[in-house]
C-alpha cells in the first residue's frame, strides 16, 4: 500500500522531507478504535501539505506522518463518500471549526495520501453520483473554505458585488466559480494578466490589477492575501460592507485603519475551513448547478514529489489530484 509521508521538517526544501513508501508508517498517535477505514479513490494536494513538509503545524515528534487532508473513496459498507478533514475533540459539542482543540487530518492523525485512511464515521459525507471521485476529492479544503466565506460569513445576497483579492489560488478560483453560480457579480484582482483572463473565463465579471480604483464600491471582499491587499480591501468596501478573511499569504500584520472601519461601520469577519454540514451542502450545490472544480492533473501517488514541486513553483491551474 503506497503512502506519501513527511519524514522530517525541511523549511527551505519541502521536497527533501517527502518520501513515497510501500506502506504507511505506524502513527505516533493511534486513531481511536471507533474510527472506520475509507478506501481512497482520489486525494487532492493542498498548500497545507507543503507547509507540513516545511514543519509548519507538524512538529518533528509527529513525523513520519502520512500527508493529505482531502479524499473521496468508499466506506466499509460500500458507500461512496467524501472525507471531512476537520477533526474535533470527541467531547466537543459545538461547531467543529470553533473547537480550540480541532485538527486536520495529517496533523495529529494520518492523512489521505495512502490506500486507506481512518476517520470518524461522523466525518463521512455522501458523494453525489454526479461528481467523479477526482472532482469530489478537490472540495473538502479549498472549496469548503470558499463556500463558508461566501455563504456563511459574508451575508451576501444574489445580485450583490464581491471582490476576490489574488485570483489564481485554489480558494480564489473556488470563490469565482461558486460566486458566479450563485448569482453574485464577482470582481477579482491579480498581478498576473494571464490569471486575470483566466478568472474572466471562469465567470468573473471584471478583473483588475492589485490596488486599482474600482468602478464602484463592493458589498464584500474575500481576503486571503493579507498585508499586501488589506488597505485596498477596506477602501473597496461600501459603507456597512464586509471583508471576510481566511488567510494572509503576504503577511498577517497590516495597518488596521480603524478610523475607516468604525466611521463606515465595516465588518471584519474571520473564516476557517468549514463544517461537515457545509461540506454536504457544497457537494449538493455542485451536483445541482453543474459547477465543478478545475482539475489540473491526475497523478499516481508514486509521483507525489512531482505534484509538490509544481505546487511550490506555482505551476498549477486548478487542483492536483493523486490516486493510489
Amino acid at each position: 500500500m503506497v503512502a506519501v509521508v513527511a519524514v522530517r521538517p525541511s523549511p527551505s526544501d519541502p521536497l527533501a522531507a517527502l518520501e513515497v513508501r510501500d506502506e504507511a508508517p505506524v502513527p505516533t498517535t493511534p486513531p481511536p478504535a471507533d474510527w472506520v477505514p475509507v478506501t481512497v479513490r482520489a486525494a487532492a494536494l493542498n498548500h497545507h501539505d507543503v507547509w507540513s513538509l516545511r514543519g509548519v503545524g507538524l512538529p518533528a515528534e509527529k513525523m513520519p506522518m502520512v500527508l493529505g487532508c482531502d479524499a473521496a473513496g468508499v466506506d466499509p459498507d460500500g458507500n461512496e463518500v467524501v472525507v471531512h478533514a476537520v477533526l474535533s475533540d470527541p467531547a466537543w459539542t459545538g461547531e467543529e471549526t470553533l473547537d480550540p482543540r480541532r485538527s486536520l487530518l495529517s496533523e495529529v492523525y494520518p492523512g489521505t495520501f495512502a490506500g486507506t485512511v481512518l476517520v470518524p464515521r461522523r466525518n463521512l459525507v455522501p458523494k453525489p453520483a454526479a461528481l467523479s471521485f477526482e472532482e469530489a476529492a478537490c472540495l473538502p479544503t479549498a472549496w469548503l473554505t470558499a463556500y463558508r466565506m461566501l455563504f456563511t460569513q459574508s451575508g451576501l445576497q444574489p445580485g450583490q458585488t464581491v471582490l476576490v483579492q489574488g485570483a489564481g489560488g485554489g480558494v480564489a478560483t473556488a470563490l469565482v466559480l461558486l460566486g458566479a453560480a450563485a448569482g453574485l457579480r464577482v470582481w477579482v484582482t491579480s498581478r498576473d494578466e494571464g490569471k486575470r483572463e483566466r478568472a474572466l473565463d471562469l465567470g468573473a465579471a471584471a478583473a483588475f490589477e492589485p490596488g486599482a480604483r474600482l468602478p464602484e464600491r463592493v458589498d464584500a471582499v474575500m481576503e486571503t492575501v493579507g498585508e499586501a491587499t488589506w488597505a485596498h480591501s477596506l477602501k473597496a468596501l461600501r459603507p456597512g460592507g464586509t471583508v471576510v478573511v481566511s488567510g494572509a499569504t503576504s503577511g498577517a500584520t497590516p495597518s488596521a485603519d480603524l478610523q475607516r472601519v468604525f466611521f463606515l461601520q465595516l465588518r471584519v469577519v474571520g473564516s476557517t475551513m468549514g463544517t461537515r454540514d457545509e461540506l454536504d451542502r457544497l457537494l449538493r450545490f455542485c451536483a445541482t448547478t453543474g459547477v465543478r472544480p478545475l482539475v489540473d492533473s491526475v497523478l499516481p501517488m508514486t509521483d507525489a514529489a512531482d505534484a509538490v514541486e509544481r505546487m511550490v513553483e506555482g505551476d498549477v491551474i486548478g487542483k492536483l489530484v493523486l490516486v493510489p
